[in-house]
């Protein structure tokens, strides 16, 4: 799972009170193609608007990533602090500041102060070792409970690993959410290639995924490819791109589903699938609109078979509609056919379907062939106590 040629490395530098990781590198032993995806959010953190611009030039070769501290809101000295953590970094691993990426996470609006950058990027410079992404992953978190890593391997013809690391629980929601996500290859793929199936896979992924309804302003994904494995260049068209990108594509929903059962106390992951709509945007905001409802959340952490608010969620969803189609099912247990319930007896077994942590609500438009589905986790009592004292 592995790609070659990468190494990681994590510090405690003092930025988190609690005095746990929160600061870490990635780098690559050589320049590598990238692509990146950032927040829509229009306000936007100073790592962002130092990285973007260098994501655009389609190499990167180092990451520096930190939490507890957004550095966003922070006026012109917090891009400064960027930039020179952005110079620190280059000239530790004698790399042009170009191929420097940063990123941070964590409370807005604190400025982030530059001290634990000064005394920690020698040490993870002279720590970076190939094994350590687990460290890495455990130094990006916030709110998480658990670390996100996920990873593919290819062992055809043209052999290649993929691995991602995530970290995301709360201000989950499209365009996108309040996350970071590092995807390493060591696969060789033009950066144009890449930042066309990066899209692709957010779309499905990170962009399919809710917990509250709140998108930040430090919200990153990256996709390093630096070629180490060798083999042929995989170019568009080719049966080798379908097969990176489905790789890719199952990656990163994974670990988009990991951040959704993360979700600030969540204690469960639904699919909202809708099948038979018009078209597929349709059939993605009929899914956006029921995965989004506070009601249906909060109905699912009480396990409460309410398939009054999913089909009242679809209905206002502003797609073409006819309720006396509508057909709704819990995992397998159908529960309203053509508009109406099936009967107290469906909706009993339909609550025990909901007891589960993982579970598939199926709701089908008969109106055509579009199908498209969003992930969302129920909304608790923990979501307001996390979020309530965040900053104390």
């Amino acid at each position: 799972m592995l790609p070659a040629g990468y190494r990681f490395s994590a510090v405690a530098s003092g930025i988190k009170k609690s005095k746990k990781p929160d600061m870490a590198l990635i780098v690559s032993d050589c320049a590598a193609s990238c692509a990146g995806v950032f927040t829509r959010n229009q306000v936007i953190a100073a790592p962002l608007v130092v990285t973007r611009p260098r994501i655009a030039t389609g190499r990167c070769q180092a990451i520096l990533v930190n939490s507890g501290n957004a550095n966003a809101c922070t006026g012109p000295e917090g891009i400064q602090c960027a930039e020179q953590t952005v110079a620190l970094t280059a000239a530790a691993l004698g790399i042009e500041k170009d191929l420097v990426a940063v990123s941070s996470t964590g409370v807005i609006g604190v400025p982030l102060p530059l001290p634990p950058f000064e005394r920690s990027i020698p040490q993870l410079v002279a720590e970076l070792q190939p094994g350590s992404a687990e460290a890495v992953a455990r130094a990006m978190m916030t709110t998480d409970a658990f670390t996100k890593i996920a990873g593919a391997k290819e062992s055809g013809d043209n052999p290649y690993g993929i691995l991602g690391i995530a970290k995301g629980a709360g201000m989950i929601h499209p365009d996108m959410a309040t996350m970071l996500c590092f995807v390493l290859t060591d696969a060789r793929i033009d950066s144009d290639f890449l930042q066309e199936l990066l899209h692709r896979a957010v779309a499905d992924s990170f962009n399919s995924i809710t917990v509250d309804g709140d998108t930040s302003t430090n919200d990153t994904v990256l996709v390093l490819a630096n070629g180490a494995a060798g083999g042929n260049l995989i170019c568009p068209g080719t049966a080798a791109a379908a097969v990176f990108a489905d790789h890719l594509n199952r990656v990163m929903l994974d670990l988009a589903k990991m951040i959704v059962s993360d979700g600030e106390g969540a204690t469960k992951m639904v699919q909202i699938r809708v099948i038979g709509a018009k078209d597929v945007d349709d059939a993605r905001a009929a899914a956006r609109s029921v995965a989004t409802s506070s009601l249906v959340k909060t109905a699912f952490f009480g396990e409460d078979a309410n398939w009054g608010r999913i089909i009242a969620a679809v209905g206002y969803s502003g797609i073409t509609l006819d309720q006396d189609r509508i057909d709704i099912s819990f995992d397998s247990i159908p529960i309203v056919a053509s508009g109406v319930a099936i009967g107290p007896e469906h909706e009993a077994q339909a609550g025990n379907v909901l007891k589960k942590e993982t579970f598939v609500v199926t709701i089908n438009l008969h109106l055509g062939e579009g199908e498209a589905s969003y992930y969302t986790s129920d909304l608790n009592y923990d979501y307001v106590k996390i979020n309530a004292d965040y900053r104390t």
